[in-house]
């Protein structure tokens, strides 16, 4: 495959893959009584988690929901692994400079 075509078969799967979770969010928004948590963060842990839901092309909502749900129910997971750190603290740093 050439890199175009690689390309937009990524971005393909990239949409796909949104449109499925948009869609996985509204029937469980229809199935479960959902509440608006509100919480405060730091400003870079929020910047983190925007740059790691747009990284997995996922809403920020979307991330941090299944985050505090793997957290919740099986707490011996780590929720980001040391390399998903280290690629967004790279990507922050690229950004601000």
């Amino acid at each position: 495959m050439t890199g175009r075509a690689t390309r937009a078969r990524r971005d393909a799967v990239r949409a796909e893959h949104t449109a499925e979770e948009a869609e996985a969010a509204e029937v469980e928004a229809l199935e479960n009584e959902q509440i608006v948590v509100s919480v405060r963060v730091p400003a870079s842990l929020a910047e983190t988690l925007k740059a790691r839901a747009a990284v997995e092309h996922i809403p920020t909502s979307a991330l941090i929901r299944r985050i505090l749900t793997r957290a919740v129910h099986d707490p011996e997971l780590p929720v980001l692994t040391v390399d998903q750190v280290e690629e967004v603290a790279r990507r922050i740093f690229r950004e601000s400079a």
